[in-house]
């Protein structure tokens, strides 16, 4: 019996991404060269921004008018106002409102999307302009400490549908990414105290010494000391980058997500919170949570342990969440093995600074994990 015929070309692209995360002080003031250097000469730039740092800075936007004129930047029209945080996500009809504008001021894949706010609006419009035209150049001014040491760093976009967190979304370098760490001086207790937990959970599983300095400086950092929240806030994104670049995996094809340790519970208490609970304190819980279980599965010591409760307890974390009674472990566990591709991979603890990659979770003793969090007084006074 004659073999049907088979003719195979197998195809290998390498695509090189570089893009400069910067970090500044004052970038709309005229002096400050940064945003000039970035944009080419009389390319269009198309401006979003959250409005609720358009009201908390109401000097922004004539900052950035008078900025654009100085350096004969092409601002096609007002800054586009969009809500911030989940709201932005969940609307699609935000996405329409982008890619209309794209659509009437003729924006092309050699102009600009300049999107100003929090890590949910980035996300967002980072998702807008990366599907319009297949790719519009988008310039990131994050205005959150999280989004500055994390979400606003990296190459993902998203915004959720059916009821799912990022079920939309794709893998897309930006352009450039500037810190303005001026941005952050409006910001509640609660958001700039968020931030902090990514920095705590990138130091655990990828540098001890960063831990230890965050726990030298917890006082500091519990008071909001530029100083001590600025130096974090670097470290805390080169950790990220140099994840994205030296993992093997910057647009995650595996289901290893070492950045995602403490994240399969904090996704659920997030929802299960109808998002009132802010995305780093759900993260502090979540780190918690599998530091307890590290630590009763033996992969670390008790008095790590406690160091690493006590820290998040100390930088002012609440992680006696009523929340987390409600929490179906098993059916977290399984939302987060959909997302992950099919196969759970979870990130625990192998050591301060050190992860582990396991694909089963005893889920009594993760049960228990969460009750034990709930009873432990050590994580409910700081050290």
């Amino acid at each position: 019996m004659a073999t049907s015929m088979v003719y195979q070309i197998t195809q290998e692209v390498q695509v090189n991404f570089r893009y400069p995360v910067i970090f500044t002080e004052s970038a709309f003031s005229v002096n400050n060269k940064v945003m000039a250097d970035l944009l080419t000469a009389n390319s269009k730039v198309l401006v979003v921004i959250d409005a609720n740092v358009s009201k908390s800075h109401p000097e922004l936007l004539t900052e950035l008018k008078s900025y654009a004129l100085a350096h004969q930047i092409n601002l096609v029209r007002p800054a586009l106002q969009l809500p911030g945080g989940e709201l932005i996500k969940k609307d699609i009809s935000h996405l329409k409102t982008i890619y209309q504008l794209v659509a009437d001021e003729q924006i092309d894949r050699h102009s600009y999307i300049l999107a100003i706010g929090g890590g949910a609006l980035l996300d967002a419009v980072g998702f807008a302009a990366a599907t319009a035209h297949r790719g519009v150049r988008l310039l990131r001014m994050p205005t959150t400490v999280l989004a500055q040491n994390d979400a606003g760093v990296g190459v993902k976009t998203g915004v959720n549908y059916l009821d799912r967190k990022n079920y939309l979304g794709v893998f897309a370098p930006p352009y450039a990414v500037v810190n303005d760490f001026s941005l952050l001086s409006t910001l509640s207790v609660r958001d700039r105290r968020s931030g902090i937990a990514e920095a705590v959970k990138v130091a655990l599983i990828k540098d001890a010494e960063f831990f230890l300095q965050l726990n030298e400086q917890r006082h500091a950092l519990a008071r909001f000391e530029p100083a001590a929240m600025q130096q974090m806030i670097i470290r805390c994104a080169e950790l990220h980058l140099d994840h994205i670049q030296n993992s093997g995996d910057p647009f995650e094809m595996g289901s290893a997500r070492p950045l995602d340790f403490g994240h399969w519970s904090a996704h659920k208490l997030e929802a299960l919170s109808a998002y009132s609970l802010r995305h780093g304190e759900a993260v502090a819980i979540g780190i918690a949570l599998d530091t307890l279980y590290s630590c009763q599965m033996g992969m670390i010591e008790q008095r790590e342990c406690d160091q690493v409760l006590n820290l998040l307890s100390a930088l002012g974390f609440e992680l006696s969440s009523a929340l987390l009674l409600t929490l179906d472990v098993q059916g977290a566990l399984d939302e987060f093995r959909e997302h992950l591709g099919g196969l759970l991979c979870i990130t625990l603890l192998n050591g301060l600074g050190q992860a582990r990659q396991v694909n089963q979770i005893d889920v009594d003793v993760m049960s228990d994990c969460v009750h034990k969090l709930q009873e432990c007084e050590s994580v409910r006074k700081p050290a």
